[in-house]
């Protein structure tokens, strides 16, 4: 009896972090799905920079296979048999956790509790794109920073998103936008200072310049709120500065150094989001992604909040890949790269 299998792309050595990841097609055994897991064909996928700190972890003398690329649209192919969310033909969307191989594969196993529906109006490409930085913008700024879903009651209340033009700040900005907060998104260029208002911000400001000067000539004396996307240590400084008293800030990146002091003297909530906290202590309310998920479908579906894919690469390829992780790498990508099936 032959087994089925698929086509697989991954890296078994680490290479050099200025240049994408040496990949290679591997032919492995097509899954079963046991459990909560479900057996989804891979459809879309998108990159992401924790796809590239995944790598850079990698060890020299680690000689497994390595398969990234968290964020999948796709279709349920399989189910385990305790698994109740879903069935055979759906259509789903997730993020995948980074304890367990990516969805660089024909084939990907996924817990149900961190899958949601597909939202209709999307292409499986454009579903592709929202996942893991809308989950990472939901749970910032609804369980993290504790911003109220009632927009009534962020009247008068401003959030200052660092790197508002990226895949996190994109969807950040609509969310929080949605949220009925006022919304200062930083950008450094003309194309994602326009990408930034697009899709929500009500000012921008420059991230390579002080804060408070700027804010100032807005008429801001300082911000509710701060998300922060990028270097932690880089904007401490300004963060604490721009940070009105009692307020809180949000990272998604570790600060290396101390918190600036004038943090404690505003009683300031310093808080992490790490998307995968939840799938990999498979906490208690790990289901609450997939609650998340189906929440995003439902705003999408609404014209509420739109997908952030700006490049789309087909076929699933060596080729392809590198060149998406090449761009992914100048730092200056705007929105989400994606990736579309056939695995060629």
């Amino acid at each position: 009896m032959s087994t089925e299998t698929m086509k697989t792309f991954g890296f078994y050595k680490p290479g050099s972090k200025e240049e994408a990841m040496n990949f290679e097609m591997v032919e492995q055994e097509k899954p079963t799905p046991e459990g909560r897991d479900l057996l989804v064909e891979v459809k879309a996928i998108s990159v992401n920079p924790t796809d590239l700190r995944t790598r850079d972890g990698k060890k020299e003398d680690d000689d497994s296979l390595t398969v990234v690329g968290r964020d999948v649209a796709g279709v349920v192919v399989a189910t385990g048999e305790n698994a109740a969310l879903f069935k055979v033909g759906d259509e789903v969307f997730y993020a995948g956790t980074n304890n367990r191989p990516g969805g660089q594969s024909e084939f990907h196993l996924v817990d149900e509790r961190i899958v949601g529906r597909k939202p209709a109006s999307l292409s499986f490409p454009q579903a592709a794109a929202l996942p893991l930085t809308g989950i990472t913008a939901y749970e910032a700024l609804f369980n993290r920073l504790g911003v109220s879903k009632e927009a009534v009651e962020n009247e008068g209340r401003s959030i200052l998103i660092i790197g508002a033009a990226g895949g996190v700040g994109s969807i950040a900005v609509q969310i929080a936008k949605l949220a009925g907060l006022t919304v200062i998104g930083t950008a450094s260029r003309s194309e994602t200072v326009e990408w930034a208002k697009d899709h929500g911000a009500d000012h921008t400001i420059n991230h390579h310049e002080p804060f408070g000067p700027q804010l100032e000539s807005m008429g801001i004396d300082g911000v509710d709120f701060i998300f922060c996307l990028n270097n932690t240590d880089e904007h401490m400084a300004e963060m604490a500065k721009a940070i009105l008293p009692q307020g809180k800030i949000c990272s998604i990146l570790p600060a290396f150094k101390p918190l600036d002091l004038t943090l404690f003297g505003k009683s300031v909530t310093f808080v992490y989001e790490l998307m995968y906290t939840r799938s990999v202590f498979q906490t208690e309310d790990m289901v609450h992604q997939h609650i998340i998920l189906n929440q995003l479908a439902d705003w999408v579906e609404n014209n509420k909040i739109r997908s952030t894919m700006t490049q789309h690469f087909k076929p699933i390829s060596v080729d392809n890949l590198k060149e998406a992780y090449t761009n992914l790498l100048t730092g200056k990508t705007i929105g989400k790269i994606v990736l579309e099936g056939p695995f060629e």
